[in-house]
């Protein structure tokens, strides 16, 4: 087996994990807010806790991008494993929301698990099979946030969060030490210049078809985390009759997830034969418009039933704009540039939920889906008017300005 197609499965693996961890825990914060005794402003603490990670990530991703392109994709991704074990084991002694915001702004800085597998499996397959192997990637995190919710729901149900936290973080562990004795990094060629991450952005944004990618993934984070942090709670809600409503609530957050097992994979074999942008432009079209329609439905069948048609959708949406990063970047800024877009995409998590949260305790909340599908729609109208200068990404090799 080529090392590329190894390497493509065992971060299938340790991203499944990841995610799967992820989804166990951090969808079931406002819940666990509650259950902490926090019932003022639970809406307001929702979001904060939620972007407080994005605003930690905005400002710690391009340090390290800038020293994983330096001494490695793997480093990184091993750091911010053992960073996640160690924080999530640690979520399950807090007892005030201080203590959660605090872990939370911490895990922002030091995370970059997936991200690094995605900059590894990008700068590491060959150029006809990127976009196959970042939609498995996109599916491995799929799965794991379909198993997540199921797991957590059941263990918030039987144990409680906080046991759910630890397993969180021994799933993790695992997952860390699967890439330290599996995973191989071939053809890295170690930036020698010094480091500056001003000058990083300098390059960046002065690459027109790259700085475009970044717009777009900041309009896509800000809108679906602008209803991440009701949406627990939204759904709880939809699912009150039921006496198991916490593991109900676990498996409508997982809908989505298990459209994008399904499709993503399909996706992005379309995408390695018609390009990225047509496939951006159509995933970011049925999202938008499904993300609207689920305003139409107030029990609990029907929202979930167009929450999986959502998915199906918005699965094709991050693995285009990762394979976008590709197409539009040289091979040496590789991991700065999926660096720098991962700061674009914590930066729209962190403004989504707090307006999310904001206007959570103010307005009802069918209007949040309407705001979330606008905007997923205005990242359509921009795809399209900038059709042509994401087509001319795929005829010539693309090389930053110094």
């Amino acid at each position: 087996m080529p090392t590329w197609q190894r390497n493509l499965w065992v971060l299938w693996i340790g991203v499944f994990f990841t995610a799967a961890s992820f989804s166990m825990v951090i969808p079931f914060l406002p819940i666990f807010l509650l259950e902490i005794g926090v019932h003022d402003h639970t809406e307001l603490w929702s979001g904060l806790i939620f972007g407080a990670a994005f605003f930690a990530g905005a400002i710690a991703t391009p340090f390290w991008g800038m020293i994983s392109d330096k001494y490695g994709r793997k480093p990184m991704i091993i750091r911010a494993g053992l960073a996640l074990f160690v924080i999530y084991i640690l979520m399950a002694f807090v007892t005030n929301p201080y203590q959660i915001l605090a872990l939370r702004m911490l895990q922002g800085l030091l995370s970059g698990f997936i991200p690094g597998s995605i900059t590894l499996i990008g700068t590491n397959t060959p150029s006809e099979k990127v976009g196959y192997a970042l939609s498995h990637i996109s599916s491995a995190s799929a799965t794991g946030m379909i198993l997540g919710p199921l797991l957590g729901g059941g263990m918030a149900e039987l144990v409680g969060n906080r046991l759910a936290f630890a397993t969180a973080g021994i799933i993790v562990g695992i997952a860390t030490i699967l890439i330290i004795f599996f995973v191989k990094e071939e053809n890295f060629k170690p930036n020698k210049e010094k480091g500056s991450i001003l000058n990083d952005f300098k390059v960046g944004l002065s690459n027109r078809p790259f700085l475009l990618v970044l717009i777009l993934t900041l309009i896509v984070s800000c809108s679906i985390m602008t209803i991440e942090p009701i949406l627990p709670l939204y759904i709880a809600d939809l699912g009150s009759s039921s006496k198991y409503a916490t593991f109900l609530t676990g498996v409508v957050i997982s809908l989505p997830g298990i459209a994008s097992a399904i499709f993503a994979p399909r996706w992005g074999k379309w995408a390695d034969k018609v390009g990225f942008k047509r496939v951006l432009f159509i995933g970011l079209l049925g999202a938008g418009i499904g993300t609207i329609a689920q305003i139409l439905f107030t029990e609990i069948w029907g929202f979930s039933l167009i929450r999986f048609v959502y998915g199906i959708f918005f699965c094709a949406v991050f693995p285009a704009l990762n394979g976008l990063v590709v197409k539009t970047t040289p091979e040496e800024f590789r991991g700065r540039a999926f660096s720098l877009n991962q700061t674009s995409n914590q930066i729209g998590g962190m403004i989504g939920p707090i307006i999310g949260g904001f206007l959570g305790g103010m307005l009802p909340v069918q209007s949040l889906f309407v705001i979330t599908g606008v905007l997923l729609l205005v990242a359509v109208g921009t795809v399209y008017m900038n059709s042509g200068e994401l087509k001319r990404t795929f005829n010539k090799e693309v090389v930053p300005r110094k």
